[in-house]
C-alpha cells in the first residue's frame, strides 16, 4: 500500500492557497456578471491559465536544478543542493507565515478590494488586460508559495506534487460550490482550521531548513580537512547537542512517525537548536496569528452589534 503521508502537507498548503485564489476568481466573475461585462470572462480564464502555467514552469525549473545537483557526484553540487533547499525553506516559511497573518487581517476587505480593482480596470480602455493581470497575479502568488514549499520538500520525491494536484482540485470544487451552485460554506471556520494546520506544517519546515543548513556545513567541513570544529560526538555542526534519538522507537519513515513528520514536523533525531527554533516560531508566529484572529472576531462582533443597534 502506497504511503501518501508526504502528500498531506502540500495538500493542505495548496488547498488553502487555492481557495484564496478561487475567492478572487469568484468575486471577479460575479462582479463582471453584475456589471453586464461577462464577455470579459475569457480574460479571467486566461489569467488563471497563465498563473498556473508560470507556477508549474517555476516548479519544474526548481525541481530540475535540485535533481541535477542531486545526481552530480561533485561535493560542491551536494553542498549547493543543501543550501538551495535551505533557501527555499526560508522563503517558504516567510511567505506562508506572512500570508497566514495577512489573510486573516484582510479577509473582510478582500471583496471590496477586488471589486475596487475591477472597477478601475473597467474604466480603463484596456479592461481585459486589467482583469487578466489581476487574476494572473492572484493565482501566481498562491502558486509560487506552493512551488517553494514543494521545492523545500524535494527530499520526499514526487508525492508532494500529488498533494498539490489534489489540493488544487479541492480548491476548484470549493470555488464551484460557492459561486456556481450557491452552496454556503463557513469560510471563516475553514480558514481557521487550515491556518492552524498550516502553522504546524510551517513550524516543521523550520526544523527541515535547519537540517539542510547543517548538512551543507557538514559537507563543507568534509571538503576542508582542517574543519575540526564541525566534528564532535553526539552533537551537530550548527544544531548543538542531540535532544533525542527515537529512530528505534518512533522512526519518521514509518507509520505513525511519517504522519507526525508530515503534519507536525516530527523528526526522529532532534537537536537543541532545532527544538528552540520550533518553539520560538510557534510562539511568535502562532501568537501573531491568534492575535489577528481575535482582532478579526472583535471587529465582526462590533459590526454586528452596531447593525443590530441600527435595526
Amino acid at each position: 500500500m502506497m504511503d501518501l503521508s508526504a502528500a498531506l502537507p502540500t495538500f493542505v498548503v495548496t488547498l488553502r492557497e487555492g481557495v484564496e485564489a478561487a475567492l478572487v476568481v469568484g468575486i471577479v466573475l460575479a462582479y463582471l456578471s453584475k456589471a453586464g461585462q461577462s464577455h470579459l470572462n475569457r480574460w479571467v480564464y486566461a489569467g488563471i491559465g497563465a498563473g498556473v502555467t508560470v507556477s508549474v514552469a517555476i516548479g519544474v525549473l526548481l525541481s530540475s536544478v535540485l535533481a541535477a545537483l542531486e545526481a552530480a557526484n561533485q561535493p560542491s553540487a551536494k553542498i549547493g543542493k543543501e543550501l538551495l533547499e535551505t533557501g527555499f525553506g526560508v522563503l517558504a516559511i516567510g511567505l506562508l507565515s506572512w500570508m497566514l497573518i495577512w489573510m486573516t487581517q484582510q479577509a473582510r476587505a478582500l471583496k471590496s478590494d477586488v471589486e475596487g480593482a475591477i472597477t478601475a480596470a473597467l474604466k480603463d480602455g484596456k479592461a481585459g488586460w486589467g482583469v487578466f493581470g489581476l487574476i494572473a497575479i492572484a493565482v501566481l502568488r498562491e502558486g509560487f508559495e506552493t512551488v517553494l514549499f514543494i521545492a523545500a520538500k524535494f527530499q520526499q520525491g514526487w508525492l508532494p506534487a500529488v498533494g498539490a494536484v489534489a489540493g488544487l482540485v479541492g480548491a476548484t470544487v470549493i470555488g464551484m460550490l460557492l459561486f456556481r451552485l450557491g452552496v454556503k460554506i463557513n469560510l471563516r471556520q475553514f480558514f481557521q482550521t487550515m491556518g492552524v494546520l498550516l502553522l504546524l506544517i510551517v513550524s516543521g519546515l523550520v526544523v527541515s531548513a535547519l537540517r539542510h543548513l547543517d548538512k551543507a556545513i557538514g559537507l563543507l567541513a568534509q571538503v576542508n580537512p582542517d574543519a575540526n570544529w564541525c566534528i564532535s560526538h553526539g552533537s551537530s555542526c550548527v544544531l548543538g547537542p542531540l535532544v533525542w534519538d527515537l529512530s528505534h522507537v518512533l522512526p519518521d519513515r514509518q507509520f505513525p512517525g511519517i504522519l507526525l513528520k508530515a503534519l507536525f514536523g516530527y523528526t526522529q533525531t532532534l537537536y537543541l537548536v532545532q527544538a528552540i527554533a520550533y518553539v520560538l516560531f510557534l510562539a511568535i508566529v502562532g501568537g501573531l496569528y491568534l492575535r489577528s484572529l481575535t482582532a478579526s472576531q472583535g471587529r465582526t462582533a462590533q459590526q454586528n452589534l452596531s447593525a443590530s443597534g441600527q435595526g
